[in-house]
């Protein structure tokens, strides 16, 4: 015969042997797809390619690559198990750098591994990796570029870039020193200069130009910028239309500095009338300019009139430099916003833009690619 219990409350009696006990399951996650050593595998082979093409990685960068769709918690944690694997079975070495950020090297078991797995070209970089002293501005590039990427978007480091704009050059033709050549006023003297980024995102509208400002801005680099910003909605060499400037500052004060600098453009461009060649920029959210050009439009009568069209943003905003600093324990004191998850990387997109897409897992792509 059933029992009936009390409520702790007071309020109900209830009858035990009435209601069968709900059986709660819980999610297996991508376990439901691919056993856990098909997963093991995936992260491995996709984290050891990544070292291979930079030759230096953090655990976050192993978050990015591996586990973009989770929460960063949840993806630091799983990244920082993936990573102890590989040190433990010899395949990444683990360094310090002068200012005490812990990097890791592919070592020649890893390159073994690699090539064993179909990477024919894997090298070991720990001898490299050993010398570096300071890789802070690599390491935040590369994890853009790797942001980029998990979105489905193509994306290129200042290296790579360089070495695609200048394949099939010979030995006697001049090399290409970057996308984009534009002049700047320096001391009231203008001269040409040929400008690189530090990454540059291809998306379905155009060319992302990304710059990681560890530093504050000289008066060469701010002349850069400001011709950086003017050429919002111009072609690249070997390129396609650039549609966005990208920002990321190290510090509230770097920061300032650039901010006061396209804010400072904003100004003597809005005096001006808006024809060929001009800009003209908008602040429509803390560190986002939109930036319009004159673009012709043919009428019915024949005439050609010039209306302001949208070509652009310029957006400036903080390195998650709180990110590597994050412990799992209690011990943490740091933000954890500024994820994938959080719409802040590759870059925060604008408003009136489209919003980056929902991530799925890359542990269940086609494995040993």
């Amino acid at each position: 015969m059933g029992s009936v219990t009390q409520d702790l409350t007071g309020a109900h009696p209830t009858n035990t042997s009435a209601a069968p006990r709900a059986h709660c399951r819980v999610p297996r996650g991508l376990t439901a797809q691919l056993s856990t050593q098909q997963l093991q595998f995936s992260a491995r082979f996709r984290a050891l390619s990544m070292l291979d093409r930079f030759r230096v990685m953090r655990t976050l960068d192993v978050g990015v690559v591996c586990f973009p769709e989770r929460p960063f918690k949840a993806a630091l944690t799983a990244a920082q198990r993936a990573v102890r694997g590989m040190v433990k079975e010899g395949l990444i070495r683990r360094y310090k750098t002068d200012r005490f950020q812990t990097i890791y090297g592919l070592t020649l078991k890893g390159a073994e591994w690699l090539r064993d797995h179909g990477r024919e070209q894997a090298e070991s970089s720990v001898r490299r990796t050993s010398d570096m002293t300071n890789p802070e501005h690599r390491l935040w590039l590369q994890l853009i570029v790797l942001a980029a990427e998990a979105r489905g978007l193509r994306a290129e480091t200042e290296q790579e870039l360089l070495r695609r704009l200048n394949q099939g050059h010979g030995a006697l033709s001049s090399m290409v020193q970057g996308p984009l050549v534009v002049n700047v006023s320096i001391n009231g003297v203008t001269e040409s200069r040929t400008l690189r980024p530090d990454a540059l995102l291809f998306e379905p509208d155009g060319a992302t130009w990304v710059e990681v400002d560890r530093s504050k801005r000289g008066g060469d680099r701010e002349s850069a910028l400001r011709a950086l910003g003017l050429s919002v909605g111009c072609e690249l060499t070997k390129g396609p239309t650039l549609r966005r400037v990208v920002i990321f500052c190290k510090s509230d004060r770097i920061a300032a500095r650039a901010l006061a600098v396209i804010r400072g453009l904003a100004r003597d461009q809005s005096e001006k009338v808006l024809i060929g060649g001009r800009r003209h920029f908008a602040e429509t959210a803390p560190g986002v300019f939109e930036v319009r050009a004159a673009q012709e439009v043919r009428l019915a009568d024949g005439r050609v009139m010039e209306r302001p069209e949208l070509v652009g943003h310029v957006i400036v905003q903080m390195l998650p430099v709180w990110l590597p600093k994050v412990r799992i324990d209690a011990r943490n004191q740091h933000r954890i916003d500024g994820w994938l998850t959080d719409d802040y990387l590759p870059y925060r997109r604008a408003a009136c833009g489209t919003a980056w897409p929902s991530l799925a897992s890359p542990l269940l792509a086609a494995q040993g690619g």
